[in-house]
């Protein structure tokens, strides 16, 4: 099985300890050979809406906020990429469809998992074969032995 290290950065000053709920995520997802990635560190940020809006801004010229950025592996650098996830987002959008924090997240985790594992969403072929995707690995994620829990602190 191909090297994945992660490195994870919580930007996001009431998210509780989610190193190990990410790793749990990842490694299940890695494990299960389904999708896989470029070997090497994959990082991980959590952020906020307006430090999410700042990287749109700066690497995609939208200064808008989005539930994730995916920056692909870069095998010099021995990259297997990065995600940033805005914690804003995913509140809001579990608030909006009444679905679990933890779910959303996780959901945006994965979502960008995909993209370095070469799916995208730019077109709507594109965007249903990531869909589709996306519900392949929930369903990993659901049968792992190991709850995968993101929290927010009160």
């Amino acid at each position: 099985m191909p090297t994945l290290s992660l490195e994870i950065n919580n930007q996001y000053k009431t998210l509780a300890a989610p190193e190990a709920a990410a790793r749990a995520l990842f490694q299940t997802l890695h494990a299960s050979g389904k999708f896989p990635i470029t070997e090497g560190e994959l990082s991980i940020a959590f952020v906020s809406d307006p430090e999410i809006a700042q990287v749109h801004a700066d690497f995609m010229h939208d200064p808008t906020p989005t539930d994730v950025i995916t920056f692909p592996a870069d095998q010099l650098m021995e990259s297997a990429g990065e995600i940033i996830v805005s914690v804003d987002h995913a509140r809001s959008r579990a608030s909006e469809l009444s679905e679990p924090f933890s779910r959303e997240l996780s959901l945006y985790l994965l979502h960008g998992w995909l993209h370095l594992a070469g799916y995208d969403d730019r077109n709507e072929p594109d965007r249903a074969a990531m869909r589709q995707a996306e519900q392949e690995a929930l369903a990993i994620l659901d049968a792992a032995e190991h709850v995968i829990e993101f929290r927010l602190k009160a």
